[in-house]
């Protein structure tokens, strides 16, 4: 082999590893890109989840206190249902009084 052929034929080898370097030099950037988007995005599930679990926790405080104010206006319904019954009972007991007497 002649001298121009073997430099000819190193710099082919060469050229050859540049492009391998360069390729690899390339996934490995992509994937660093990867792993910041990957990085980016737990980052936001974990600001998600935390604004989520604040919102729960604010609808479940507001459904208890619905819930209790749903009992007291039931109660108080009760309440003046029987008021009335015993107004209507106690109004016909006295006009049935009055015819009678």
């Amino acid at each position: 082999m002649s001298e121009p052929d073997s430099v000819e034929m190193a710099s082919r080898r060469l050229a050859i590893a540049l492009d391998a370097l360069e390729t690899a030099a390339e996934l490995r950037l992509e994937a660093g890109r990867s792993e910041e988007a990957l990085a980016a995005q737990i980052q936001a599930l974990g600001s998600d989840r935390a604004r989520l679990a604040s919102e729960l926790d604010r609808a479940a405080a507001r459904a208890n206190g619905l819930e209790t104010a749903n009992r007291e206006v039931a109660q108080r319904l009760t309440a003046a249902i029987d008021t009335v019954r015993g107004v209507l009972t106690n109004g016909a007991a006295g006009a049935l009084k009055s015819v009678g007497e």
